[in-house]
């Protein structure tokens, strides 16, 4: 019994020197680079870590090199496109680099729950953090990060405190209004997302002064919570109002309910009614009739905010905003193929 207990212990360092036949400091030079060692013996060093398994302390290491290879991200806990796909973007562009990602997700973004998150990857010897920001409140809730460890947020709005990372969704709501704009429409109407999300009030704002720089009528704001069902009932609620031809709605999960209202009640799209959604999820070219939508590059956004991390885990001072540019796709929901 004591046998198997033996076994079964995760192996040491100086299990590691023990079996190599050498000092543990040795083996700590081999492990993390730090000095001189003899060919002959990293060899016999790497073969007894390979025979034990034994798989080094990141806590311990970054005390030595000052450097653990990982990098922290705080994630909303969300099923939403938008901060699932900026977390696989973010993954990609550090697995690329050689950097493995510790993920602490919290269920609902404010300054006690990031402030928490970030400590508690602070306490993982992280390299580095990026905060996935897409909430009003996450520009105070950084005001309380930590100036120890370099910190970017995606998202996060123009006070965040740190450096920051996103898409142009001003510029996105933009190109969608302008694009049924173009097509002859009075007017656009707006289905938006939740007033406590950036993104949403970004994108809602774009809509708002595209009319207003053409001098257009605007429309009362339907709001959702970017669920498919909040856009089903928004369409309800607006399908037969009077002068409605043409709808920016801010994502494509609410462009598919306001799809299904139309359907329902009998609304041509494109014939009657032309609309443009915001993310270009991957079913969007597959919706009845395919969608005309905002493409948002998520590996790019995944790119830069590493790059930028990066440079400031070495040390370097970035400019504090970056913007990546959103693409028009259009599609047969705005009579264009």
């Amino acid at each position: 019994m004591a046998r198997e207990t033996t076994e079964s212990k995760q192996a040491s360092l100086t299990d590691v020197a023990a079996l190599a036949g050498v000092s543990h400091m040795t083996v700590s030079r081999v492990i993390n680079g730090t000095g001189p060692v003899r060919a002959e013996t990293r060899v016999r060093v790497n073969a007894a870590i390979e025979q034990l398994d034994y798989r080094p302390n990141s806590v311990a290491r970054a005390l030595v090199t000052g450097r653990s290879g990982t990098l922290g991200v705080v994630a909303l806990e969300a099923n939403l496109y938008g901060p699932a796909s900026t977390l696989s973007g973010i993954e990609h562009a550090a697995r690329e680099a050689g950097y493995a990602t510790t993920i602490t997700s919290i269920s609902r973004p404010g300054r006690s729950s990031i402030t928490d998150a970030v400590e508690r990857l602070r306490r993982q010897a992280v390299e580095g953090i990026v905060v996935i920001a897409p909430h009003v409140t996450a520009a105070r809730a950084l005001e309380a990060a930590p100036s120890d460890v370099p910190l970017v947020a995606v998202g996060g709005g123009e006070k965040a405190p740190v450096p920051v990372i996103s898409v142009d969704q001003f510029d996105g709501a933009r190109r969608a209004t302008e694009h049924l704009l173009g097509l002859g429409h009075e007017t656009v109407w707006h289905v938006a997302g939740p007033e406590d999300w950036l993104e949403a009030l970004d994108r809602e704002r774009g809509w708002r002064e595209t009319l207003e720089r053409h001098g257009a009528p605007i429309p009362p704001v339907i709001r959702g919570d970017w669920s498919a069902r909040s856009g089903y009932a928004a369409g309800r609620s607006l399908v037969g109002e009077k002068g409605l031809d043409a709808v920016f709605v801010a994502n494509d999960q609410m462009a598919l309910g306001f799809l299904r209202a139309c359907t329902e009640a009998g609304v041509n799209v494109p014939g009657e009614m032309r609309i443009v959604g915001f993310d270009d999820v991957p079913e969007a070219a597959y919706y009845t009739p395919p969608l005309t939508t905002v493409r948002q590059d998520f590996v790019e956004v995944g790119r830069r905010t590493f790059d930028l991390l990066r440079r400031r885990m070495n040390g370097g001072e970035d400019r504090d905003r970056d913007l990546v540019v959103p693409e028009l796709i259009v599609r047969e929901s705005t009579g264009l193929s």
